[in-house]
């Protein structure tokens, strides 16, 4: 095979080459570039394979490895591709034609784009996603940070968008914490989905030479051996897993973003942006934007678009290699992309707030302790409904009267239910509330004590 500037890896069938707009719509190297450092890695592994295998010499193997390292070492310098590379893999072919002369041209034995390909896109997605997975924990950490620091600190907690029961605002902070903690469960499923080893399966049929396929598994890093060729050069589940730990990470990313993006605004003012991860307006001075947050919002809708067209891509498919498959690293690069990027972003954004205990604090209204009061009868032995009702009748006269329920005189509270005494007021206290939520899971402070130290050790767990 030549090693000018035309270089392909198949035609020799055809009696001419593709039309222009063929190869237009047909060339990936401007999507699956990327993969080069995969890809020579795996051919290094295949050459060494095949010199086992009795395909190559010793000579030839350390040639065609020694010709690889050159390869990387050119492509990592800026060597571009030219308009002959297809895709990667042609790039770095002729690249090593070029280095390595005649034994290059024996480093295909055995072996197809098909397997190549899948080979390269799994070892990357475990790399990308051993990345994200890192990332993923600095956010955790600055989560926690910021929860070890306001363990006694109280803020109302919110159904519907409405006050519902006051919290330490720790125990707001962790629930996000554990969010983040099964999207790291999700990730790691991914890049153990991604641990298949299938290069030895040809271009559907598999190898027809005896490559050691366990050697090929232990060079790179792979966990386990594809058990049919043809279902590993088609099989994309990895990259669907990957998309989906990916959604769900940034759908619970959104969800950050919102609280926080609220508790900022004016009208809640609980937490103040850091400069660092602010940005103004161009028209009006006093602005400051939440734009990380703001991205992190829109994040989830960006990955399940990935992912929604990778399983309809994969839904119409025939068995085996189809070019459709050449549309899987769009989705997963774009995806990981995306994520590698905001990750910091959040992170740095949520180490960066300041909260403002007293605002929190003085959000929490009486009324936010009606179940307190429920609860209270409830322990004198009325039952739970008719303690509901006659609070949601104290509820109502405050409410009527426009003043806090802990402004109501006795007599309302004796009015309601003949079970109330004096000391009810003390229910009315947040602090009191907390303290009632002691159990595991609960927001009182030293069962949110002990779920700050579980999350620690969730962190050195890693």
């Amino acid at each position: 095979m030549s090693s000018g500037s035309e270089h392909k890896l198949w035609g020799g069938r055809f009696a001419g080459g593709p039309a222009p707009e063929l190869e237009a719509v047909n060339r990936s190297i401007t999507v699956d570039l990327r993969l080069w450092p995969f890809d020579i890695a795996l051919s290094k592994a295949w050459a060494a394979a095949l010199g086992i295998a009795g395909v190559l010499t010793d000579p030839e193997v350390a040639a065609i490895r020694s010709g690889l390292d050159r390869v990387g070492a050119r492509i990592a310098a800026g060597e571009a591709p030219i308009g002959s590379d297809e895709d990667v893999h042609t790039f770095v072919d002729r690249l090593l034609h070029q280095e390595a002369g005649e034994p290059a041209g024996r480093l295909h034995t055995g072996r197809s784009r098909n397997d190549q390909v899948a080979t390269g896109t799994r070892l990357w997605t475990r790399d990308a996603i051993a990345t994200v997975i890192g990332q993923l924990r600095e956010v955790q950490r600055a989560i926690l940070e910021q929860a070890e620091a306001h363990v006694d600190a109280i803020m109302p907690a919110y159904t519907h968008l409405q006050r519902a029961q006051p919290v330490s605002v720790a125990h707001w902070l962790l629930s996000h914490f554990w969010a983040l903690e099964r999207d790291l469960v999700r990730l790691r499923a991914a890049h153990g989905s991604a641990g298949v080893l299938p290069l030895g399966s040809g271009a559907i049929a598999g190898s027809a030479f005896p490559v050691p396929r366990d050697h090929l598994r232990e060079a790179l890093g792979f966990e386990r051996i594809s058990a049919n060729s043809i279902d590993a050069v088609g099989d994309r589940d990895f990259i669907a897993d990957a998309l989906y730990a990916l959604t769900v990470l940034g759908t619970h990313l959104s969800r950050i973003g919102e609280d926080l993006i609220l508790f900022g605004s004016s009208e809640f003012g609980f937490v103040r942006f850091g400069d660092a991860f602010s940005t103004g307006s161009s028209m009006m001075p006093q602005k400051r934007n939440p734009d990380a947050l703001e991205l992190a919002r829109g994040s989830g809708a960006r990955m399940l678009g990935g992912l929604t067209a990778l399983l309809a891509t994969l839904k119409g498919l025939p068995s085996g290699y189809n070019k459709d498959l050449q549309e899987d690293k769009r989705a997963l690069f774009d995806a990981m992309d995306g994520m590698r990027l905001l990750l910091p972003a959040v992170a740095g954004s949520i180490a960066t707030l300041s909260f403002d205990r007293t605002r929190m604090r003085s959000a929490v209204t009486t009324a936010m302790m009606a179940t307190d009061l429920a609860d209270y009868l409830v322990r004198k032995r009325v039952t739970f409904r008719d303690a509901h009702g006659a609070v949601g009748r104290l509820v109502r006269e405050a409410e009527e009267r426009g003043i806090e329920m802990s402004a109501l005189p006795f007599e309302s509270f004796a009015a309601a239910h003949a079970a109330f005494e004096r000391d009810v007021l003390d229910e009315l206290r947040p602090e009191t509330s907390l303290g009632h939520r002691e159990l595991p899971g609960g927001t009182g402070i030293e069962a949110v004590r002990s779920q700050v130290e579980m999350a620690r050790n969730a962190l050195v767990a890693t």
